[in-house]
């Protein structure tokens, strides 16, 4: 594959997951959750969206594909420990730091836009 065909799958798959977390957020609204952080960033790595429910920090992956089922079989191991990695940096700027109430949820959007979301998905691992 030459340089000028991988920029623009990248760039298509960046701009696919953008829109994907644009949905994502809107569900998460939708549903009383404010959008504290998109795709916050600390040195372990990135946390595509994260929600607050009261004192609850909800972190979330975003997976989007053709269907549900190939959506939730991109999520692994090695991604999941980053996340969790990533999760305890941002939780040492809370008020009850390590001790907050956390979740860590698998948001998945179909090939139509459509959300499912997982809650408490590492919980079901």
């Amino acid at each position: 594959m030459n340089s000028i065909a991988r920029n623009t799958r990248g760039c298509t798959s960046y701009h696919s997951g953008v829109a994907a977390e644009d949905i994502v957020a809107r569900d998460y609204r939708n549903r009383g959750r404010s959008i504290a952080c998109r795709r916050w960033r600390g040195k372990s790595g990135e946390v595509d969206l994260i929600a607050r429910n009261d004192d609850q920090v909800i972190f979330m992956e975003v997976k989007k594909s053709s269907s549900f089922d190939k959506a939730a079989l991109m999520l692994g191991r090695r991604q999941m420990d980053r996340l969790c990695s990533a999760a305890s940096e941002f939780l040492a700027g809370e008020p009850a730091g390590q001790m907050t109430d956390v979740r860590f949820d698998l948001a998945l959007v179909n090939g139509r836009g459509e959300v499912r979301v997982i809650e408490n998905a590492f919980g079901a691992v």
